[in-house]
C-alpha cells in the first residue's frame, strides 16, 4: 500500500498528460485526416503557408493536390491543406449585429 501511495503522483501526471495533450491531438489528426479525404475538385482552400487557391485536380499517387492559384496551377500535398482555414473561408458569411 506504501508503494501505491508513492507512485500515485506519477501516475496521476501520466493521466493528466493523455487527457489533457495526447488524446486531443489524437483526435485533431483524425479530423484533418478525414477532412483531408473528403476535397473534392472546385473546393476553395487555403494551404497552411497561407497560399489561397481552388482545387483543380488530385494525384492519389502521389497523395497531391493541383490547387490554382492567381500565378498559375501549383502542386501541394494534400497534408498542407489548413483545415481550419479553409473551413473558415467556406463558411457562409453572416452579419453580426
Amino acid at each position: 500500500m506504501e508503494q501505491l501511495t508513492q507512485f500515485a503522483p506519477i501516475i496521476l501526471m501520466f493521466v493528466v498528460v493523455y487527457f489533457f495533450m495526447i488524446r486531443p491531438q489524437m483526435k485533431r489528426a483524425k479530423q484533418e485526416k478525414i477532412f483531408a479525404s473528403e476535397l473534392k475538385r472546385g473546393d476553395r482552400v487555403i494551404t497552411k503557408s497561407g497560399m489561397h487557391g481552388k482545387i483543380v485536380d488530385f494525384s492519389d499517387k502521389n497523395n497531391t493536390v493541383i490547387i490554382e492559384t492567381g500565378a498559375g496551377k501549383i502542386t501541394f500535398d494534400r497534408s498542407s491543406i489548413s483545415m481550419e482555414m479553409s473551413k473558415r473561408l467556406n463558411e457562409p458569411l453572416v452579419e453580426k449585429k
